[in-house]
This record gives structure tokens, C-alpha cells and sequence, in this order.
């Protein structure tokens, strides 16, 4: 395969993993405000694919930059390394799908990258970059999120202290629609400069680009991609998110999904690549508690918990596996 194809086979690749990361995490920006019934699947869906396209085009692309160069040292990259850990990241994805489990698309980009890294140079492959703040992030994001949806949901209640429950949730059911289109917003605009990251560096490291940056046909690719993916559904994860973990209302939506938008802007606002899985299912979890601890189910939240500290090592395991496998065909080729 010549190097142009090659490099254009890895860039439908990214953007077949920024699809399936607008199905899978379609959840992010669907479950609350389906789940509340303020929109209907499908008014819910045509409302995210649209913001997931129209924000990517905000906040600049620091995000983009810290993945293409914050984990993994620049030199050993070649469009092999990108490759198998797409590859990694994308299995991941289909099968915690497949399994209802909402996990970080985010994670599984970078512990695929990582994955393949290692594979092809040991240790050295890695550079120490954004690595602790993004380990940090996987504890402190859904604590964000829950903090903010508690806080919330408390000045609600105080706000709307004179109202009965049935005329709130009439007030919210409106408020909801803004909440989840910023929450679709701030997903769409952290989670797709991720596969920008990914192209910009396959453009740097085969010569395409005398620098790394995120051209503007790229920009525009990752965001339709994404959207395209969000309008094709993702019901398995919502109904994890929006039904199982808690009993959700107009009010409640609403503060899970501020306070979670708020925490996903703001760490794309600093360039850092958050996990808004994480940080919605705190929100969640958040809004859930205001009312008594019981009233999430934390053993649906516990297997979340376990299937978020698997992202990262076994998407990295796929990768590598698959790099060998790249390089077995290559040598043979």
C-alpha cells in the first residue's frame, strides 16, 4: 500500500472511530432529557448530532494538540502506531457498547495510542505529558459532576421552594432543552478535536505537514463524522445512563446536565481531554443522591466504575496486539 493511501486508509479509520464515538456516547447528551420524556428519541437525537457539529468548531483546538502530542513522544510515531491504536480504541468501543457500558471514548483513544506506542519502542514511546492530569481526571471528573449536580439540584429546590413538584418539572421541561443542547454543545467540542489529534499527527509524521496543527478540512470532517454518528442512536448506553442508574425528573435532568456541561467546557477551555462519560455519569449520580443515598443504584454505578478503570490498559492491549499484527503483515509483504 503506498504511503498516500496508507495515510488516507488511517483518516477514514479516525473518523470511523469519531462515528462511534457519537453513537456510543450519544448517551452523554441523550439519556437525561429522553429519560425525563421532555424529548423524544428522535427530536432528542436530530437536537445533539446538530450542537456536536456546530461546537467543534469552538474553543480553538487545544484539545487536538494535547492528544496528537501530550502522550506519546512525537518521534517514534508512524501511521502503523496511529493505526493499531485507532484499531484499539474503536474495539473498545463496540464491545462496552455492546455491553450497555457507558466508558470514556476519550480513554480508549489514548490507551489505545499509548498501547501501540509501547508496542513498537517499550516505555520510551511514552512521554510523562498530560498523563497525570488525565489518570487524576479519571477519580476527580465524576466527583466534579457530582458535586456540581448536588449543588444544582440544592439551589433549585431553594429557587423553586414555593412550588409544588408538578409545577416545577413544567418550568424545567422547557429549561431541559437549553441544558442538554449545552451539554451536546461541550461534548461536541471536547470530543471531536480528539480525532482531530489523531489526523494532525498521521499528517505530521508521514511529511504532510512541516508542523503539527489541525487543518480547517479536518475540523470540519471530525465534527460531521461525529454528528453523523450521534443522529444513528446508541439506545444501549442510553437507557444505562438514563434509566438504571437513577429515576430521573425535568429538574434533576436539568442540573445533571449544566453541571456536567459546565465541567466539560471548562477542561476543554484549558485543552484538556475529559472524559464527559465520566463527568455526566457523576452529575447523574449527583442529582440521584439529593434525595437519599438509596436512590442510585451503586451496583449498576460500580460496574461504570470497573469498566472505566478497564479502558485504558485493555485498549491498549487491542492496540498493541494489533500493531504486531501490522507490522507480521508487513514483513511479509
Amino acid at each position: 500500500m503506498s504511503n498516500f493511501w496508507l495515510i488516507a486508509f488511517i483518516v477514514a479509520i479516525a473518523l470511523t472511530f469519531d462515528f462511534v464515538n457519537g453513537f456510543h456516547d450519544a448517551a452523554n447528551s441523550l439519556a437525561t432529557v429522553v429519560a425525563t420524556r421532555v424529548l423524544t428519541p428522535a427530536k432528542a437525537v436530530a437536537l445533539a448530532a446538530f450542537f456536536n457539529f456546530a461546537a467543534a468548531f469552538f474553543l480553538g483546538t487545544g484539545v487536538a494538540a494535547t492528544i496528537g502530542r501530550g502522550f506519546v513522544n512525537t518521534q517514534i510515531i508512524t501511521p502503523h502506531v496511529i493505526l493499531a491504536g485507532l484499531l484499539g480504541a474503536i474495539a473498545w468501543n463496540l464491545l462496552t457498547w455492546y455491553l450497555k457500558l457507558p466508558v470514556s471514548s476519550s480513554h480508549g483513544l489514548i490507551g489505545g495510542y499509548a498501547g501501540a506506542a509501547v508496542a513498537k519502542a517499550g516505555l520510551g514511546g511514552l512521554v510523562v505529558g498530560k498523563w497525570p492530569s488525565t489518570l487524576a481526571f479519571i477519580v476527580v471528573a465524576p466527583i466534579i459532576g457530582l458535586t456540581l449536580g448536588y449543588a444544582l439540584m440544592i439551589a433549585v429546590y431553594w429557587c423553586f421552594r414555593g412550588f409544588s413538584p408538578a409545577r416545577m418539572d413544567r418550568w424545567f421541561r422547557h429549561l431541559q432543552i437549553l441544558s442538554a443542547s449545552l451539554l451536546s454543545c461541550a461534548h461536541g467540542t471536547n470530543d471531536a478535536q480528539k480525532s482531530m489529534g489523531i489526523i494532525a499527527a498521521v499528517l505530521f509524521a508521514s511529511g504532510l505537514e512541516e508542523s503539527f496543527h489541525v487543518p480547517g478540512w479536518v475540523i470540519f470532517s471530525c465534527a460531521a463524522a461525529m454528528g453523523l454518528g450521534t443522529l444513528s442512536g446508541g439506545w444501549r448506553v442510553v437507557h444505562t445512563m438514563g434509566t438504571r442508574l437513577t429515576r430521573l425528573r425535568p429538574r434533576s435532568g436539568f442540573c445533571a446536565e449544566t453541571g456536567a456541561a459546565a465541567s466539560i467546557l471548562f477542561a476543554t477551555w484549558l485543552g484538556l481531554p475529559v472524559s464527559t462519560t465520566h463527568v455526566v455519569t457523576g452529575a447523574i449520580a449527583g442529582v440521584g443522591s439529593i434525595q437519599r443515598v438509596r436512590a442510585v443504584r451503586w451496583t449498576v454505578a460500580t460496574d461504570i466504575l470497573v469498566a472505566w478503570i478497564l479502558t485504558i490498559p485493555a485498549a491498549a492491549v487491542v492496540a498493541a496486539i494489533a500493531f504486531f499484527v501490522i507490522r507480521l503483515f508487513e514483513s511479509r509483504a
